[in-house]
């Protein structure tokens, strides 16, 4: 799907889809699923097998409401299917001639797991980063340094989908922060892509170096993902100030294509691509669907990528959805937030915690620098969790009035007695990539 502008720069990227009713886009979901499941069935020997002792085949499914008479897979069940017929294992539907182009996740939870193209699924992919770049404001004037990992990466082809609605694209990459800073400088970026630590990072960098990111940098909109920090307004604004810059926040999965909802111009949630990949909103303990705006876990159906369908694929990731219509006249579902991961959640003293909660509570107080470390430990069978945060350069309160105000704070936001630490700046590292916020130190624990 190509662009066609006029005289006046139209505002939608596809505007038919993006505009349609909730019924229209029900009905499309429902006519892509239908297709979809019969392609796994008829070329995926794991799903027809996995269907058949289920007891259902693709023509069980007569509403979407039918798929959850489907069998869950995770990402253990992928990398034992990748081991048990390596390359592609045998939940790919199509021939290893098909596939032009595969990524790799990075493997932190155990085996890197490859994630298959064929030129349809590569060439549509593209399609929709192109939409959500064209959503967040990107536009063929700009000058867009794509700054995330292209060894495997699904986010590196990313950069595809800005060139394909005609921004000046620079392959960056993750270079050193001094040289990214000279790219920058170099060639006045209007837009760059990286995580939100990175983007906290890259521009504390700038201003050590004698560069004001307001000032010196031409950026004006920063994409991020992979860490929850860009849904967080308190995150948010703090980078938006480094910078002089608006941020996008981006929510991308390995194992389906790079970046599968984005932010509008509007950054009001981020939205979906409904016509790629079917939502699931599942309360972790008993599988049900939880209320419209509710936490659960994410729980994703492809619907068009033909390599390797995921049919329930189980994410670990919390979050929340709306499909009230945007401002910005789209329709599609929205993210609302990337609220942590299973096996991030914190459970003190029977309060479900998330990093994600903490955050949003230090970087609200100024006189913290915004980094944090959650240290978890267990004493007479009772978990407790020590937050440590650095106080801000100039700050002269004492450690012990700010360690004081925040605990008020985090018991009052989030329920949890936590001990604060305060520390002095720059103690804590700093990410180049994801920040890893959480120190279990917790031993002797039951595992699932």
């Amino acid at each position: 799907m190509t662009i066609q502008l006029s005289g006046t720069e139209q505002r939608y990227w596809a505007p038919a889809l993006e505009t349609q009713s909730r019924e229209e886009w029900e009905s499309l979901k429902l006519a892509l699923l239908q297709k979809h499941l019969a392609h796994a069935y008829a070329g995926s020997r794991w799903y027809r097998d996995s269907f058949d002792r289920a007891g259902v085949t693709p023509l069980s499914l007569n509403s979407l409401d039918d798929l959850a008479r489907f069998p869950f897979i995770d990402k253990r069940i992928l990398r034992e299917r990748q081991e048990a017929e390596p390359l592609l294992g045998d939940l790919a539907a199509v021939p290893e001639r098909d596939v032009v182009y595969i990524s790799a996740s990075s493997g932190s939870t155990g085996v890197p797991t490859v994630s298959p193209f064929t030129a349809r699924d590569f060439d549509a992919w593209q399609d929709f980063e192109a939409r959500l770049f064209w959503s967040s404001g990107l536009r063929p004037h700009d000058r867009y340094c794509h700054s995330l990992n292209f060894s495997l990466f699904v986010g590196g082809p990313c950069v595809l989908g800005a060139q394909k609605l005609g921004a000046l694209c620079i392959h960056a990459g993750t270079v050193p922060s001094e040289r990214l800073l000279a790219i920058l400088r170099q060639f006045q970026a209007t837009a760059i892509w990286t995580t939100p630590s990175y983007a906290w990072y890259l521009g504390e960098t700038a201003q050590k170096e004698g560069i004001d990111p307001r000032r010196d940098l031409a950026v004006r909109r920063i994409f991020v993902a992979g860490e929850p920090g860009g849904s967080i307004p308190e995150t948010r604004e703090r980078i938006e100030s480094l910078w002089g810059a608006k941020v996008y926040d981006y929510y991308g999965l390995s194992d389906i294509f790079g970046a599968c909802a984005g932010m509008c111009e509007e950054r009001d949630g981020l939205h979906w691509a409904e016509d790629h990949i079917l939502t699931e909103v599942l309360d972790p303990a008993t599988g049900e669907p939880v209320r419209e705006g509710e936490r659960g876990e994410l729980v994703l159906t492809t619907l068009q990528k033909r390599a390797r369908p995921l049919i329930r694929f189980r994410t670990g990731d919390i979050v929340s959805f709306t499909s009230e219509p945007c401002r910005c006249g789209r329709t599609s579902q929205r993210l609302l937030g990337v609220h942590g991961r299973l096996d991030d959640m914190l459970i003190i003293r029977g309060v479900n915690l998330f990093p994600s909660d903490v955050e949003a509570v230090v970087r609200q107080d100024g006189d913290f620098s915004g980094e944090y470390r959650l240290v978890v430990e267990r004493h007479d069978h009772l978990d407790s969790v020590t937050v440590e945060a650095e106080r801000r350069h100039g700050v002269n309160t004492h450690p012990d009035d700010l360690a004081a105000r925040l605990t008020r704070r985090l018991k009052a936001i989030t329920g949890v007695g936590a001990r604060v630490t305060v520390l002095a700046p720059d103690t804590l590292p700093r990410a180049t990539h994801k920040a890893k916020r959480v120190d279990d130190r917790r031993t002797g624990l039951w595992t699932t």
